[in-house]
């Protein structure tokens, strides 16, 4: 079976802000002595693993993230009727399984409960946890013995995690390696950021004292066309999820499904800047992985931006494989704007054995 799987990915927006910097501003990368519009990687990764496509596909078996699974467990233990103060300790022993505990706070009495670090449970994970919160409110379990609970386990059916990984510095053993690759994804061309000067008006002001505004401020937006590359290890994926045949196949149809039609949704109120991936070239085979990045290295500064952008990005993944002497890669593309192709033939092709 080959290897690995690449999508590389060409997506239009139009003025929008789907990824601020800590000033507020559309973050961007200098590229090729050029600024570009910059979506990164965990904004794209954030975006498509609580999407509802990514939740109507892999319903069941996806994590959860939080920092707060010691103060579940507390409330489960106080709801099957457990006495206060040992729920709080057993709860705190819990949450200190998976990493440094947060210090008391007097204002916040269960902050104590919630660890430092985020930490990324499986579905089966979530269960043992809430399983042995019940036990210990009801006696079944008199004390936590870390070494005979296994609350991480290797085996795992949580598909964001098999996908993206995750690290616990608490128990470096239960680590899982990403088998998926995400670049933060640019525009082809070079850009401005602009300024959008905006007011709002008080609806109740009928002008006869102050005909000024109610509130006046500042946005910045900018619009451009992105590639976005991902590349997948699927023997990697499979292994992650235990082998499961059907899950690793429905977890890639999900990945693919989700980066073509889910963005960020950064000031999506304000610009409705939804959009879909214009095309798609898919590979597929067990050649080093490589970015078709440097297709773009030269921005593209006129006539058709998309016609441009896919024939450098083609172009460019022929002459490597060419003078590389690459074979036995496969590859399918998808175009919207020619009509040619369609997603299910990439869903097809990407998790074909």
């Amino acid at each position: 079976m080959d290897r690995f799987v690449q999508l590389h990915l060409l997506t239009s927006y139009p003025p929008s802000n789907l990824n601020r910097d800590d000033l507020g501003r559309p973050k961007t990368a200098m590229m090729g002595g050029s600024t570009r519009l910059r979506i990164s990687s965990q904004s794209l990764k954030r975006a498509w693993r609580t999407s509802d496509i990514f939740e109507e596909s892999l319903k069941g078996s996806i994590g959860t993230r939080t920092k707060e699974m010691g103060v579940n467990a507390y409330k489960i233990m106080i709801e099957k009727g457990a006495d206060e103060k040992k729920a709080k300790e057993w709860a705190g022993e819990i949450a200190a399984l998976f990493g440094n505990r947060k210090k008391k706070n007097k204002k916040k009495p269960l902050e104590e409960l919630e660890v430092e670090q985020l930490v990324h449970f499986s579905p089966e994970e979530v269960k043992g946890i809430e399983k042995l919160a019940e036990e210990l409110a009801s006696g079944e379990k008199k004390d936590i013995d870390a070494k005979e609970i296994n609350i991480f386990r290797k085996e795992l059916s949580a598909s964001d995690i098999a996908l993206f990984g995750r690290m616990l510095t608490a128990s470096p053993g239960d680590n899982v390696e990403a088998s998926t690759q995400v670049a933060h994804a640019i525009t082809i061309h070079k850009v401005t950021v602009e300024d959008d000067f905006f007011t709002a008006v008080d609806d109740l002001n009928d002008g006869s004292e102050d005909a000024g505004s109610a509130h006046m401020g500042e946005t910045e937006f900018s619009a451009g066309l992105f590639y976005l590359y991902i590349c997948v290890d699927r023997a990697l994926l499979i292994e992650n999820l235990n082998g499961d045949n059907g899950l690793w196949k429905k977890t890639l149809e999900a990945l693919v499904k989700t980066s073509a039609q889910v963005a960020p949704t950064g000031k999506q109120n304000s610009f409705a800047s939804r959009a879909r991936a214009s095309f798609i070239l898919a590979e597929r085979g067990s050649n080093q992985p490589r970015s078709l990045s440097v297709a773009f290295l030269n921005p593209v500064e006129k006539g058709d931006f998309f016609v441009e952008s896919r024939e450098k990005l083609v172009n460019t993944k022929d002459n490597i494989d060419k003078v590389y002497g690459f074979s036995g890669t496969l590859s399918k593309t998808m175009d919207a704007v020619l009509g040619e192709g369609s997603l299910q033939e990439i869903i097809d092709f990407v998790t074909e054995e």
